[in-house]
């Protein structure tokens, strides 16, 4: 990540809400958001859920515990429209909690195919979990700033 990081008084409490489904690329995702918020000094917990789906409502029952979240997940395109509503609802979810304050940095994957999560999850290429976890710290270091 070439983003300069920011910078806080108080360090920053972050949880990382995972669904594990496709552990081989939530794992990538997660080491790519962990490097990134201890080259900011955050504290960092993580939490597994079933699916993305509950990412959500997990942020929700945290939001007063935690400084901001890394919501990361894989949904990959199948036979059937779960992916449409796993993606919509989940990304929807998200954006609702966060008009309410709550700092999160969206990681959930939705894409064609493995191949195409692993490309994105990698933190040696487009470092998916890295990005969402720097989202994450600046709308902490907004929040800081606007409160």
């Amino acid at each position: 990540m070439t983003q300069k990081l920011p910078t806080f008084n108080i360090t920053p409490s972050v949880l990382l809400v995972v669904a594990p489904y496709y552990a081989p690329i939530t794992n990538q995702l997660i080491s790519g958001a962990t490097e990134v918020l201890k080259g900011a000094s955050a504290k960092i917990d993580l939490v597994e859920v079933p699916g993305a789906l509950d990412i959500p409502t997990v942020i929700s029952l945290a939001s007063n515990d935690f400084s901001g979240f890394i919501a990361l997940g894989c949904v990959i395109r199948g036979e059937t429209s779960h992916y449409e509503t796993v993606s919509s609802e989940s990304s929807r979810a998200l954006s609702n909690l966060g008009l309410t304050g709550i700092c999160i940095g969206n990681g959930i994957l939705t894409v064609e195919n493995y191949e195409q999560a692993d490309e994105r999850a990698n933190p040696r290429r487009q470092n998916k979990g890295g990005s969402a976890a720097i989202a994450s710290l600046k709308l902490i270091e907004l929040k800081n700033r606007f409160n």
